[in-house]
């Protein structure tokens, strides 16, 4: 089997422990590409960065680079593709993240950048009170949304494979986050659910290589993919410690919007929401509706409803400014990369113009770079 150079290199720079993008980004300006590094003595690398580090020396980089070979044989086989950090595959809004991984590895066609993501996390011991309203809030979703929607998860008992089975009998798209390689899945009574969510349009991410070991650790360390991949996370039942409550914090940390259901305060499971609602790290959610108008998303027009006959956006808009509007309008909220991306403006004036637009009252700036219409 020919093995492809620069996806081995790949594998095993983002193997190497503690490297963050911005990390990664700074080692290859001084090194240039990800080859060269594995080329290199240690002695030359520590010159070109001015310091010392294990990740270095020889002996842990021939062993990556001898466990990124089996890797890229794993995928090849198993059909499931490798999205490194600085492809244009990769997840934007995960990207946005400090700790984001420098490789995910994903099975099944869902595209994570043209939708909006919803993550719907919680105990593992869901009630019928939990689960019949992540069954309400994922097919209002799929009903009222006119933006597709992805919902993402951790695959685990609870609520997260409610929140999956929910979107696969709505028909929206979901995913997976594992907190192990793609060579299992973990609880193995899950892999028929897994192999659903893949027929029906959705996936199973994970920043881990099948020869990684499972541990404790990983399942929390997993929890900020499920935060950074999203626009919003929604926590449905959660006792005061947990998973879920770790990823409302660090959605929170990212800049993410993120909601709880509330319960009564004898209910051992709803003690973690109503902390979350009542230290204001989340908003109450009691409905689809309550989410789609929180976050600005466009409603889908019913049959026989009539559409609006008059636009709400100001007159005198500049095409340019038009076109900034749209691009907000479409996404629920964008940031300057995004706006960037999507239009042909230098950055400097386009920020230029995001200030005048917010002095006008037409868009308003929030937490995390992000901009909204007023």
């Amino acid at each position: 089997m020919t093995i492809d150079p620069s996806l081995l290199y790949r594998i095993a720079f983002a193997s190497m422990r503690g490297l963050t993008p911005a990390l990664a980004r700074a080692i290859l300006a001084r090194t240039g590409t990800e080859e060269r590094f594995f080329s290199l003595t240690a002695e030359q690398i520590s010159a070109s960065l001015g310091f010392r580090n294990r990740l270095f020396d020889r002996s842990l980089r021939d062993k990556a680079l001898r466990e990124a070979e089996d890797e890229v044989k794993f995928i090849e086989r198993g059909n499931i593709q490798a999205s490194y950090f600085t492809d244009p595959t990769y997840p934007t809004r995960l990207l946005e993240c400090d700790d984001a991984p420098l490789m995910i590895y994903t099975l099944g066609d869902c595209d994570l950048n043209d939708a909006r993501i919803v993550s719907i996390v919680g105990t593992r011991h869901a009630t019928s009170y939990g689960t019949s309203f992540v069954d309400d809030l994922v097919k209002g979703l799929a009903e009222k949304s006119a933006d597709p929607v992805v919902i993402v998860s951790g695959l685990a008992y609870g609520i997260d494979v409610a929140a999956h089975l929910a979107a696969i009998s709505a028909g929206l798209p979901t995913v997976g986050v594992l907190a192990h390689g793609l060579n299992t899945i973990y609880p193995a009574s899950h892999r028929d659910i897994a192999a659903r969510m893949i027929r029906s349009g959705g996936m199973l991410l994970t920043d881990y290589r099948s020869s990684d070991n499972i541990h404790k650790g990983n399942f929390l360390a997993r929890n900020r993919i499920i935060a950074g991949l999203c626009d919003c996370v929604v926590v449905v039942e959660s006792d005061t410690h947990g998973g879920s409550l770790v990823t409302a914090r660090l959605a929170s940390a990212y800049s993410r919007d993120v909601f709880a259901l509330p319960g009564r305060t004898s209910d051992r499971y709803s003690r973690g929401c109503n902390h979350l609602i009542s230290s204001c790290i989340a908003s109450l959610l009691t409905s689809y509706d309550e989410l789609i108008d929180s976050m600005r998303w466009r409603r889908r027009v019913s049959e026989g409803e009539q559409g609006e006959l008059f636009s709400d956006t100001p007159p005198g808009l500049s095409p340019e400014e038009q076109a900034i509007i749209d691009i907000i309008t479409t996404r629920g909220d964008a940031t300057i990369n995004e706006l960037t991306a999507s239009i042909d403006i230098p950055t400097p004036r386009l920020m230029g113009m995001l200030v005048d637009m917010e002095f006008r009252s037409l868009i308003a700036a929030i937490p995390g770079g992000r901009y909204r219409i007023r």
